[in-house]
């Protein structure tokens, strides 16, 4: 493998493809330290090591964010609109029949999507970057910690502090599509994997030299490996049903008869019911934030949903993610689109006819195959997470199991395309 990246940057149009990504991988890394105008900096690095990440109310996004969030730079928000929006415009597609007929469309519609995609990541950007700078400005963001983050926070400073958020989330949406455009690989699932990728080694090291210490170190190291070769197992399986096209003449030629198939993947919804599920179970310890310490529904949520290592918060988390599971492969995978593209085409699977029974075995192919890849996902979840509980080392390490999925599958993504693009030169690829 290393040889083939060796060969890879040997290749003159490869290599600056690669070199070009590199270049906007580190302009996003400069920007999750450089600090938004009315931020003390030396103030934030305080309370940062006075409080924990995991009490943060936003650690979620953080963690997008390549911990830029708590550092409130100029990419606090991170990817996290855009995959909001991403994920909103994808599920408008069952409400709005105008969308769906955008979609239906081919590229121009896609391109129209793409669109109000950006207006939309836009619109929750100041939304968001609002939301932060209020809760920074009540001494929330960073619960207990004794200075001001934003010592003068006058209306024109929060002004300019929500313009300066948008303005960086427009910025990494136009690198994440330059990437996609100009380097390899897809460039939003990029970035989101430099951002995981940066808190590794810092958290791997806290680990090791804090109150963990080697023994701690070793066991997390080995159930880090187990878990991303369960990913890299699982995420390259799927179910490939076969199609068979019928032979037809167009004037004097023949067309057709060939033979291929449908991939069907396990685990089809990828990282999205984790999110989801993570996102919704972060609702009640906002609201009780709202609430006395010392009252009794406070007390309850507190110890029983927003607790890590209750068995209802963790019993809640699966059954989400099993949910979720269903809910956006349903979305995602028509069973009747395909089988009328299929029966447009003259395809049929070997032994089902053509149209709606098609559509009733593919229908009963994903139910089938959804299960075992929504417990894939939610034991993928829980296993890093109550291996951390068990040692003690604490639940805001950020290679949890929602940050392996991640960096596992968009790694995997950019390898298959370096390799591809060796293979179209004529070189030997990664697999030999």
């Amino acid at each position: 493998m290393l040889s083939a990246f060796v060969r890879a940057f040997r290749t003159p149009d490869l290599r600056r493809k690669l070199l070009f990504t590199i270049a906007m991988m580190v302009v996003f890394r400069a920007g999750s330290f450089l600090p938004t105008p009315g931020v003390s900096y030396t103030n934030v690095q305080e309370c940062i090591q006075q409080t924990s990440d995991g009490n943060s109310l936003l650690g979620l996004v953080n963690l997008f964010s390549g911990g830029a969030l708590l550092q409130l730079s100029v990419f606090a928000l991170g990817i996290m609109p855009y995959i909001t929006s991403s994920i909103i415009i994808q599920l408008l597609r069952v409400v709005i029949p105008r969308f769906e007929a955008l979609h239906q469309e081919g590229q121009q519609g896609t391109a129209k999507l793409t669109q109000y995609t950006r207006y939309l990541t836009i619109a929750l950007a100041v939304l968001q970057s609002t939301t932060i700078v209020t809760v920074a400005r009540s001494g929330q963001l960073f619960a207990g910690c004794t200075v001001d983050v934003i010592p003068q926070a006058g209306w024109m400073t929060v002004v300019l502090m929500v313009i300066t958020m948008t303005a960086g989330t427009g910025l990494i949406m136009w690198l994440g599509e330059l990437i996609t455009e100009r380097g390899v690989g897809n460039g939003m699932s990029l970035l989101i994997f430099t951002s995981i990728a940066a808190s590794f080694p810092g958290a791997m090291w806290s680990i090791a030299g804090g109150s963990g210490g080697i023994g701690k170190f070793i066991v997390v190291l080995a159930v880090v490996v187990l878990v991303v070769a369960l990913v890299v197992f699982v995420e390259q399986s799927q179910r490939r049903i076969p199609v068979q096209y019928a032979k037809r003449m167009v004037g004097r030629r023949m067309y057709g008869g060939s033979s291929t198939y449908i991939p069907i993947k396990i685990n089809m919804a990828g990282i999205i019911p984790v999110i989801f599920a993570s996102s919704l179970l972060a609702v009640p310890g906002l609201i009780a934030q709202f609430g006395d310490a010392t009252q009794g529904w406070v007390i309850w949520v507190t110890n029983n949903l927003v607790s890590a290592s209750s068995p209802l918060h963790i019993a809640i988390y699966v059954v989400l993610i099993i949910f979720f599971c269903y809910f956006y492969t349903a979305i995602t995978f028509n069973p009747d689109e395909v089988a009328d593209n299929m029966k447009k085409y003259g395809g049929f699977i070997p032994g089902i006819r053509a149209g709606r029974p098609t559509a009733e075995y593919l229908d009963f192919v994903i139910t089938r195959i959804t299960a075992p890849g929504s417990v894939y996902l939610a034991l993928v979840a829980l296993i890093p997470t109550m291996t951390f509980i068990v040692l003690g080392v604490g639940t805001n390490v950020p290679f949890g199991g929602s940050s392996i999925l991640i960096v596992v599958g968009v790694g995997l993504e950019t390898v298959k395309q370096i390799e591809s693009q060796l293979q179209q030169r004529h070189y030997e690829g990664f697999l030999r």
